[in-house]
């Protein structure tokens, strides 16, 4: 990307612009004096409607020169849609990030991904399953994909990353702002792990509430099939869910979740069609793979119980903002 100086962080920067919208502007701009040189239809034609936006491009590019500096002192890169190195499946859906930040080693595309996703406050069954899903698919060998939250998603993360897979974590925030703050040493053991945190935000950008919904476009786009281990109705998974359909991805939802509870979203969703299953296995034999792999990673801090973990963690949750 050094080719293209800092024309992509410069897009990225731009104010009340749709990831589309940005896409074009990365495949039409080459260098910064494209962008200087956009003519008022030009950004018409780019944006799709009225455009009487003026742009101070010294303070994008200033804010670029930032964002570069930090991504190099917190070992954050960063690939644009136009560049060979961006995920491939990224490509097929109707509003790809224009530039995907990135902290560790890119999703190899030839390995097909599974994500797991459920609500932040879950019982302690569906932790369990989610737990028990993610680390039988690492002993395959297929890394799972989600979204860093509490609840479903850790323990997705946890037990493959237990597992010894390289787990991919897509935050809602810049990668320098890892939130929840209590799963940073998550995002660490990811990291270490050979795994990967993404993320469609420039560094320093604080989590903001709609960013979580925006960001599971890019969890279903990038994994061929998605569990929904336990959503009730109002959940973000159901979001995700939906982006996965939309993707002609595979979608499932964890018998955990059908009989909690909380489980109302996932009851829905199978009685829409969604197939139940129960174990990771089930995934496996769909898509015709025979587990292979079996060394594990060393548990992230000290001896870890995932029933214990669980069972405690169901009971004392609490975030800040509304379910994913």
């Amino acid at each position: 990307m050094a080719d293209r100086g800092l024309v992509d962080l410069i897009i990225g920067r731009i104010p009340r612009l749709s990831p589309s919208s940005r896409v074009r502007l990365c495949i039409r701009c080459t260098q910064e004096a494209d962008l200087a040189g956009l003519s008022k239809s030009d950004w018409e034609a780019v944006v799709g409607h009225a455009w009487d936006q003026r742009l101070d491009l010294d303070a994008l590019r200033s804010q670029a020169e930032q964002d570069a500096a930090v991504a190099r002192m917190r070992g954050i890169r960063y690939v644009s849609y136009v560049s060979s190195q961006y995920p491939p499946l990224l490509r097929e859906i109707y509003d790809p990030p224009a530039i995907l930040f990135y902290h560790g080693a890119l999703p190899n595309p030839e390995l097909p991904i599974v994500g797991i996703v459920g609500t932040r406050h879950p019982t302690a069954p569906a932790l369990t399953q989610a737990y028990d899903m993610a680390k039988t698919l690492a002993q395959a060998g297929i890394p799972v994909i989600a979204g860093l939250a509490l609840g479903i998603d850790a323990m997705a993360h946890r037990g493959n990353r237990d597992g010894g897979a390289p787990t991919i974590a897509v935050l809602g925030s810049g990668l320098d702002e890892v939130y929840p703050a209590g799963n940073r040493s998550l995002a660490r053991g990811i990291i270490e792990q050979g795994g990967v945190l993404l993320s469609e935000y420039p560094p320093g950008t604080a989590p903001r509430k709609w960013h979580f919904p925006a960001r599971n476009r890019i969890i279903s786009a990038l994994a061929r099939g998605t569990v929904i281990v336990e959503a009730p109705e109002s959940s973000g998974a159901l979001i995700t869910a939906r982006f996965a359909l939309e993707q002609g991805r595979d979608l499932w939802v964890g018998s955990a979740g059908i009989a909690s509870p909380r489980g109302a979203g996932t009851r829905r969703l199978a009685a829409e069609g969604a197939a139940v299953i129960s174990t990771a296995a089930e995934i496996l034999q769909e898509w015709g793979i025979t587990p292979q792999k079996t060394t594990e990673a060393a548990p992230l801090e000290g001896e870890f119980s995932v029933s214990a973990w669980a069972a405690s963690l169901a009971h004392t949750l609490h975030i800040e903002y509304e379910d994913r």
